[in-house]
């Protein structure tokens, strides 16, 4: 049962602040928990219809989907499955980037600019609409209220994007205050701060926790190396999103936080795309994403066997994403889940795993501190970055033409300023290739020190 602020604020606060952004997600949240009991073939339905919404809207007002639907002899209205995506092109990171606003449709409102890099390796920016957003939100408050958790709960979030910490200006730490959630930095966790990070959580005694789980399980084996109990706040669940849930993981941070474990999976470009109930199945958004798990040459593959996630995302008209390709690894599940939801299942989602890397000082650090240095880089396409000892690190880019003596400059500052007084070696290369096992990672770190709290490779 929720405290009165709880319900307070999750039935009006936080609906007027997302109208008065523009957004409908409460709207969207209740359809979506009326449509997630619906049986697999109703639901098929639904989405078939949304998909065909954006389909018709994409070839009539969104240029880029003009000429493609045009090159590729593709009608909307022939669209009687999903399985009639295959005669459209899959599309990629570089098609966005050289799209640009031809993305766009000329019916878009204002749009929100978003990047990502994460795990991938290859920066993006793109845009957003009020839709998007709106269902997006919608499927995240859905999932949390699966765990009886909801808008307004005390939560504390162990997080790192420079878009949540280079956000707080006074207007978001009002919401942060109205909402009772409290952002702790993920990236720099020195041993001073992890220790800070358990008083923290001790205080608050949060509801819920949210959160990378490489991030979650490294405070955790803090707090349990030390000695120090926090299974006894009343915490109700952990969130772990962003990277590859381990079994190691998922058993510390429920112990030590006395708490089950949620996996969630998706991102900033795909959309909030599967996220775990407490019967354990990982429910896609199928009212609102389309996945397909596809072989390399692009055929679908049968459940149960590994393929690469391709997204449509079904409220992206404003800036569509047709057939993105997430670069991720997942497989469908082959059996229902028991929580008795209609919605489709993935069986796990591989190729998702980001290293800790080691500071000069000692200072453990999240990888992703260190590929927010490129993301952001415009004539960068993709990257590997290799921790060799703790005073040297060797970044492969594949540059855009020739690699700029400042944007190498720029790299090896970045770098400096994240790992301290290290020599940092900048190669232009042609590509980025796989490891061995065929997965890509894009942060590697080759100290022991580091491994003792990062998920196996």
């Amino acid at each position: 049962m929720s405290d009165p602020y709880t319900r307070l604020y999750a039935g009006l606060f936080f609906p007027l602040q997302e109208r008065l952004k523009g957004q409908g997600s409460a709207t969207a949240r209740r359809a979506l928990e009326h449509s997630q009991w619906l049986d697999p073939e109703a639901l098929a339905a639904l989405q078939l219809q949304r998909l065909r919404a954006l389909l018709d809207h994409a070839g009539e007002h969104v240029p880029y989907y003009v000429r493609r639907f045009a090159a590729s002899g593709f009608d909307p209205a022939r669209v009687t499955s999903p399985a009639d995506l295959q005669r459209l092109p899959r599309l990629t990171k570089a098609d966005i980037r050289a799209a640009s606003a031809s993305l766009r449709s000329a019916r878009a409102g204002r749009l929100a600019m978003s990047s990502t890099g994460g795990s991938s390796g290859e920066p993006l920016n793109f845009w957003l609409g009020h839709d998007r957003i709106a269902h997006d939100v919608a499927a995240k408050w859905r999932a949390m209220r699966w765990w009886g958790v909801d808008m307004g709960d005390p939560e504390i979030v162990l997080w790192g994007s420079p878009i949540e910490l280079g956000a707080q200006d006074r207007l978001r730490a009002l919401r942060d205050r109205l909402q009772r959630s409290r952002l702790l930095p993920a990236f720099a966790l020195s041993p001073a701060r992890v220790q800070a990070f358990i008083g923290a959580i001790r205080q608050r005694r949060p509801r819920m926790l949210f959160g990378y789980p490489s991030a979650l399980d490294h405070v955790a084996a803090t707090a349990e190396a030390g000695g120090r109990v926090l299974d006894d706040l009343d915490i109700r669940v952990a969130f772990v999103t962003g990277e590859s849930l381990y079994p190691e993981q998922r058993a510390r941070i429920g112990r030590v936080f006395g708490c089950p474990v949620a996996n969630g999976y998706g991102g900033r470009d795909a959309g909030f795309i599967a996220h775990e109930c407490p019967e354990g199945g990982l429910h896609m958004t199928a009212e609102d994403i389309v996945v397909e798990l596809l072989a390399p040459d692009g055929s679908p593959v049968a459940d149960g066997e590994a393929g690469e996630v391709v997204v449509t995302h079904l409220a992206s008209r404003d800036y569509p994403f047709i057939r993105y390709r997430t670069g991720d690894i997942a497989r469908r599940a082959t059996a229902p889940c028991p929580c008795g939801r209609g919605l489709p299942l993935l069986a796990a989602v591989e190729g998702r795993s980001t290293d800790f890397v080691v500071a000069r000082d000692g200072t453990v650090m999240h990888g992703l501190a260190l590929i927010y240095v490129l993301r952001e880089l415009p004539d960068i396409r993709a990257f590997r970055i290799v921790q060799e000892t703790r005073a040297s690190i060797r970044v492969a880019v594949v540059p855009v033409g020739e690699l700029a003596p400042a944007t190498a400059a720029a790299i090896r500052s970045g770098m400096r300023a994240r790992l301290g007084d290290v020599a940092v070696t900048v190669d232009a290369v042609a590509a980025i290739p796989p490891e061995a096992s065929g997965k890509y990672r894009h942060v590697v770190s080759r100290l022991a020190e580091a491994h003792a709290h990062a998920p196996a490779a």
